[in-house]
């Protein structure tokens, strides 16, 4: 059975010293097309465009060491405790969503402070973007041929000479339009429900998809965890099940404030 071959150089173009990689440039990518879509939603609720370059700026930082804290400490904290100065290497690839995840809620939170943005109200519009830039990082893990899916004899399997000779899950390919999907229909239930009481609405059911797809996505991962958690489930999958229940809670805590509204 023929396989895809997979052997891109990582680094997409070099001047000199300067080195530009398919990780980086996905990465940029990924901020500047979830920079647009809140651009859209500004527009679209007439609030002031200007802000966001404030908000981009905490959503950067947050998304970037909370992605690597994430990376080195839950996957392989033994190596990057070792090595502190790896920790820095972000364009080796290594991050982390569920760091992340963690990381951009306390930057919404501090920026909502700073800003007087409601917190509900920035937690119900960032998360739609990350997805997209979420499904852009992923198609740089699969430039960097990191992330690797399990062994596989399907035809769509891919090998990744960088790595080994066996056909495997272009996981990562995956999880990015896993992201798509989750960008797409976080889109359209706030495009339903903006106007509506359903304050938290659009965060849970982002939590709910994002984390779900990441728990079943884990079955076609290799273990990226450096050490044996001594469970059945991955390190991956332990840790996306906390951010589907909160998810679920938003949901039901939502559904319930917009009823009582209702009736009241």
């Amino acid at each position: 059975m023929q396989h895809l071959i997979w052997n891109i150089d990582p680094i997409f173009i070099e001047f000199g010293f300067l080195k530009i990689r398919w990780y980086g440039l996905m990465f940029a990518t990924g901020f500047a097309l979830s920079f647009m879509t809140m651009q859209w939603m500004y527009k679209r609720e007439g609030k002031n465009i200007e802000e966001l370059d404030t908000l981009l700026w905490y959503m950067a930082v947050a998304t970037i060491v909370g992605a690597r804290l994430g990376h080195t400490l839950l996957y392989d904290p033994a190596y990057y405790l070792s090595h502190p100065l790896k920790i820095l290497a972000i364009w080796e690839g290594g991050l982390a969503s569920h760091g992340a995840a963690v990381a951009i809620i306390f930057g919404l939170y501090l920026y909502g402070r700073r800003s007087g943005d409601g917190f509900l109200w920035l937690l119900d519009r960032v998360p739609i973007p990350t997805a997209l830039a979420g499904a852009c990082i992923r198609v740089g893990n699969f430039f960097n041929s990191e992330i690797l899916g399990t062994p596989t004899d399907v035809s769509w399997g891919v090998v990744f000479a960088r790595i080994d000779d066996l056909p495997r899950h272009p996981v990562q390919l995956y999880e990015a339009f896993s992201y798509l999907i989750v960008y797409g229909v976080a889109l359209q239930i706030y495009r339903k429900t903006h106007d509506k009481p359903l304050k938290g609405l659009v965060f849970g059911c982002f939590l709910c998809m994002m984390f779900f797809a990441r728990f079943m996505l884990e079955f076609f991962k290799t273990e990226q965890a450096m050490y044996d958690n001594g469970f059945i489930l991955t390190t991956g999958q332990l840790l996306s099940m906390p951010f589907f229940m909160v998810g679920l809670g938003f949901i039901i805590w939502s559904m319930r404030n917009y009823r009582a509204k209702l009736i009241g």
